[in-house]
């Protein structure tokens, strides 16, 4: 009776080690998304959101080979909401990732609960400058840039077309003064004036743009993310300014709202580390599946978030789905070694990344609507300028 006995106890041995794997196996990865959905914003995180999808569609819904869960939380543009949401994902739904932030001042707040909690974090979008510096932390990666980079290739535009008295104008919060500050470390001319205006509930301009009027600068330089900025550029246009000083933006005439601006966006270029038409592989399947799903064209905030996908996966894939393991995902995130819809970018010693930042001008098609497109490389391989002051080498 003794051999069928241990025999019998092997075969339960058996059974139960292979119902732990296929358990282990059905682990899901929880993720938490916090971006805009509610009020003028939403367009801006329903795109994101569209494009966090896609990239789950085309991983055929699996993260490292997981099946994946993502609970979306609105911030209202609110920091103090944001916080609270973040608090929940962390405390209440006990996420392995949190993903998304638009706004600087959002994820400025939700850092100290994201960092003493040890979430790893992806930032989609908010490029604050404290994040790329003093604030770096091991578990917070961008797949976006640092504030300034963009307006600092904006800067380095406008000197090639001799610009030398420029005036610039955004939001008061910590963005717009991070977007102002960038214009202003490369730009060789002469500020003649500068203006943050309320934010987010100011959406008149008269009063700013015939102070520009009156100091008759060589360009305006401005920076209004979402229907701020199809509001600005319509004042701007209305108002005359737009055959007598010509416009500058970061982030203001983008693919979310080219469709309303139309043909008051032509002519005013700008700059950007993605543009719908670069020509990689992983680039041209991402667009087109996007209009195909969403009969529209996807915009850069989609693209950065599509390519927070694959960062994650790539690194749960790396420890074999073990979650816990927080370094070997961290180690395998600073290698970047995912196929971008950028083309390719590397991790700084601060998780943000160093990268191409290109002139994109809107243009009418054939077919009578507007696209952006790829002009010239401004800045090949920039890294921000805060990198020095992270403490991780």
């Amino acid at each position: 009776m003794i051999r069928p006995l241990i025999a019998g106890t092997a075969a339960l041995a058996l059974l139960a080690a292979s119902g732990m794997a296929a358990s282990a196996q059905q682990k899901t990865v929880k993720i938490g998304f916090i971006s805009t959905f509610s009020g003028p914003a939403a367009a801006i995180g329903n795109d994101m959101r569209n494009s966090f999808e896609l990239g789950l569609d085309h991983l055929n819904r699996k993260i490292g080979g997981l099946p994946v869960e993502v609970i979306y939380e609105d911030d209202e543009i609110k920091p103090e909401v944001g916080v609270q949401k973040t608090q929940k994902l962390i405390e209440s739904d006990h996420v392995d990732f949190i993903v998304g932030y638009i706004w600087s001042n959002v994820i400025l707040a939700a850092l100290k609960p994201l960092t003493d909690s040890k979430t790893m974090t992806v930032v989609t979008n908010a490029g604050a400058s404290q994040l790329a510096g003093e604030l770096c932390s091991p578990y917070v990666f961008s797949t976006s840039w640092q504030n300034d980079q963009t307006p600092a290739a904006v800067g380095r535009y406008m000197n090639d077309k001799g610009v030398k008295t420029a005036f610039l104008i955004g939001p008061n919060y910590a963005a717009g003064k991070d977007m102002l500050a960038g214009v202003q470390t490369t730009f060789k001319g002469r500020i003649v004036g500068q203006e943050l205006t309320r934010w987010p509930d100011q959406l008149d301009f008269s009063a700013e743009l015939s102070k520009a009027r009156s100091l008759n600068p060589d360009a305006i330089f401005a920076f209004y993310p979402g229907g701020a900025g199809v509001q600005f550029v319509t004042q701007y246009a209305q108002s005359g300014l737009k055959g007598q000083i010509p416009l500058y933006t970061a982030f203001t005439i983008d693919e979310l709202s080219l469709p309303r601006l139309k043909d008051l966006a032509i002519g005013i270029p700008g700059a950007q580390e993605w543009v719908n038409d670069l020509p990689n592989d992983t680039n041209k399947k991402f667009v087109a599946d996007y209009k195909a799903k969403y009969k529209t064209s996807p915009s850069f905030y989609g693209a950065q978030t599509y390519d927070a996908v694959n960062l994650i996966d790539s690194a749960v894939k790396a420890v074999n789905g073990d979650l816990a393991n927080k370094d070997g995902m961290r180690k395998e995130m600073e290698k970047a070694d995912f196929k971008s819809v950028r083309g390719g970018f590397r991790f700084g010693n601060n998780h943000i990344p160093i990268q191409n930042f290109y002139l994109q001008d809107a243009v009418k098609t054939a077919d009578g609507n507007y696209a952006l497109k790829t002009v010239s490389l401004i800045v090949k391989d920039d890294q921000d300028r805060f990198h020095d002051k992270c403490p991780m080498k």
